[in-house]
């Protein structure tokens, strides 16, 4: 690494590492509830309620650590300085994934809000809100004192700046129930579909500039265009989830048509550099770390873009929302988007934390598709759960447990699915942290 403050993305990457393992064993048990009878006791102590709250808040905990502990890896190369307060970064850290260990201990006890992702109590908001603005001055006063700006920088701090305003929007209670799930929808879907997908943009171009050497211009120049999605596309298509309160019927088709174009300009992007690649004859410096790249923005465009167009289609929408096949658009976009982001740039940082020019990239292949194709085949196990549980109860009139019953075999398949993932990602954590070089060729 050039800058010695890059040295706080690796304490971050390591937090969100162990979350997201924590977070895969919970979604196990989540998946195992659904065929297999828990015994009272189990469930007394650790409700599904609960384990999905877990489960939920930890994907959003470690996915937004990997973010930051990107923005802490990239801000210094791009500002061509060191980050402005390495004591602030670590002090935000702490404060986080204490109020993240807080949250977990008080869902045990039934501390919540009892909003689906915002379960956090106001108390602990504030602390997420602190943790939030000092993370934002840190890089900001970083990007300002270095007078060097990039449009990398730009899109990436955008992006930050719009994830901390989203989240105020979540804080309050309305007693209109309809306003406080609209206010919900947009810290949810302005997160993923606005925000994360600056973030995301920023971030994929970063690695690509660096992993193949283009011109910077090649892959800027899709960062507008994801910019220009994201003012149309990303604010308008939070309308299909308006429908459902209550506003008018427009709302649907608007946020169906267009709520599933912000991963094309990522795709573009990644297709772009590599035909320059091909026909400049760059070398890639990092082969592994570009195959989670291509993974990502392949996987990006199937589960955000593909099933979410298909899902959001008002005629289809009307049957399936709510349903398993949410919850299987929901696996393969989060995995495919962002979870495979932050794995790209761990797999391109850690080496350079660890000062190793060249390691052994084979457990990192089977870890990506291993994690991948399990992913696929826990989205396809969701999608067939979802569709008979769209049938069976909105279609032919029968009650929740009717469709339950109908639904088992397909969720012990998602659930066998889910053990090979854990393994993949056990396997992927384990080559990361314990990282060495390769062994030289005679």
């Amino acid at each position: 690494m050039k800058y010695k403050s890059q040295g706080i993305a690796r304490a971050y990457f390591t937090v969100a590492l162990l979350l997201f393992v924590l977070q895969v064993i919970v979604g196990l048990y989540l998946a195992f509830n659904y065929f297999f009878t828990v015994p009272q006791g189990v469930v007394d102590a650790f409700p599904f309620s609960t384990a999905r709250a877990f489960h939920t808040n930890l994907l959003v905990l470690w996915m937004l650590l990997g973010f930051m502990g990107g923005a802490y890896f990239i801000v210094p190369e791009e500002t061509e300085r060191e980050i402005y307060s390495t004591k602030l970064a670590y002090i935000q850290l702490i404060l986080l994934v204490g109020t993240g260990v807080a949250a977990l201990v008080g869902f045990l006890f039934g501390w919540t809000q009892g909003r689906p992702l915002l379960e956090i109590p106001t108390l602990l908001d504030l602390f997420v809100v602190v943790g939030a603005l000092m993370f934002l001055f840190n890089i900001g006063m970083t990007m300002i004192t270095a007078r060097k700006w990039t449009v990398i920088q730009g899109t990436l701090l955008g992006g930050l700046v719009f994830l901390a305003v989203m989240y105020l929007f979540g804080i309050p209670f309305y007693k209109n129930t309809s306003i406080d799930w609209y206010y919900w929808w947009w810290v949810i879907h302005l997160w993923v579909e606005g925000a994360w997908e600056l973030i995301t943009s920023a971030i994929m171009a970063f690695v690509l500039l660096k992993l193949t050497g283009v011109e910077r211009k090649v892959v800027e120049k899709w960062l507008y265009v994801e910019i220009g999605l994201f003012l149309f596309t990303g604010i308008a298509g939070t309308g299909h989830h308006y429908y459902w309160l209550a506003a008018p019927r427009y709302w649907l088709w608007i946020g169906g048509i267009f709520s599933a174009l912000e991963p094309v300009p990522i795709v573009l992007m990644v297709l772009d550099t590599w035909n320059h690649v091909r026909h400049r004859k760059l070398e890639i410096k990092n082969h592994l770390t570009f195959v989670y790249v291509v993974g990502c923005a392949v996987l990006h465009l199937a589960g955000a873009g593909v099933l979410g167009i298909v899902h959001t289609l008002p005629q289809i929408n009307y049957y399936t929302h709510g349903s398993q096949v949410t919850v299987s658009h929901g696996h393969l976009a989060f995995f495919g988007a962002y979870a495979l982001l932050n794995l790209t740039i761990f797999y391109f940082a850690f080496p350079q934390l660890k000062g190793i020019v060249r390691y052994d990239e084979k457990l990192g292949r089977i870890c990506f598709w291993t994690m991948s194709l399990s992913m696929l085949g826990i989205t396809l196990a969701f999608g067939v759960a979802g569709v008979i549980q769209s049938y069976v109860e909105r279609v032919m009139g029968l009650g929740y447990m009717t469709a339950q019953g109908h639904m088992k075999l397909w969720m012990a398949i998602a659930f066998a699915f889910g053990l090979v993932f854990l393994v993949g990602v056990i396997v992927m954590v384990y080559d990361l942290l314990f990282m060495k070089p390769a062994r030289q060729e005679a």
